[in-house]
């Protein structure tokens, strides 16, 4: 199934209602695609590009510039190490080849069994904290090669299925925005002062 189910659809709907102008639903659509197939498909472009009126080409260009949206299947848990200068200095190259090693494939495969995804990325903007890592952008820092050992471990056993979700999706759990907070309430034309600053008035 690639484009939303009926579920889906109707949250599509509750998420479109949100905001005043349904282009700005793009990227959360996007999510729920992602979130239902473990990707985002070429239907669910289409579909999403029907839902917030433009075209597929639009949709594929909001979706290809942001890493976070695959286009293929991927892992239960996709797994990111960073190799950039932070990581790379204390370790991050090894604990790429530590984790190709561990998992028995390389950067952008997935194992035979479809639990892990392997990608080497650039900055997770956690510098202090290298050699730095994500599962399903769930961050890990100052990682060994023990610690990485130690996390396959407790994904393939499921322990941690309560703490990362699956499919790489950003969110544990739906979050169901009250109306009041809902984007658009006030007019964008209408001034608002923001606390801070009345308090200093």
């Amino acid at each position: 199934m690639s484009r939303l189910n009926a579920v889906n659809l109707d949250l599509a709907q509750e998420i479109l209602s949100r905001y005043p102008v349904a282009r700005s639903a793009t990227i959360p659509l996007l999510h729920l695609s992602q979130e239902q197939n473990g990707y985002v498909t070429r239907d669910a472009m289409q579909q999403v590009a029907e839902l917030v009126d433009c075209t597929a080409a639009e949709v594929y260009g909001t979706a290809s510039f942001y890493e976070m949206f695959k286009f293929e299947p991927i892992g239960k848990f996709c797994v990111n190490i960073c190799r950039s200068i932070s990581c790379h200095l204390v370790g991050g190259d090894e604990l790429v080849e530590h984790a190709e090693h561990v998992l028995g494939i390389k950067p952008g495969s997935t194992t035979a069994d479809g639990l892990f995804t392997l990608e080497a990325v650039e900055c997770m903007a956690a510098c202090t904290e290298a050699p730095t890592l994500q599962v399903n952008y769930r961050h890990r820092y100052r990682v060994t090669h023990e610690d990485f050992d130690r996390l396959i471990d407790d994904l393939r056993a499921g322990r941690l299925d309560g703490e990362i979700p699956a499919h790489g999706t950003l969110a544990r759990e739906r979050q169901h925005i009250p109306a009041d907070r809902a984007a658009g309430n006030v007019s964008p034309d209408t001034p608002i002062t923001p606390a801070w600053m009345e308090a200093a008035q």
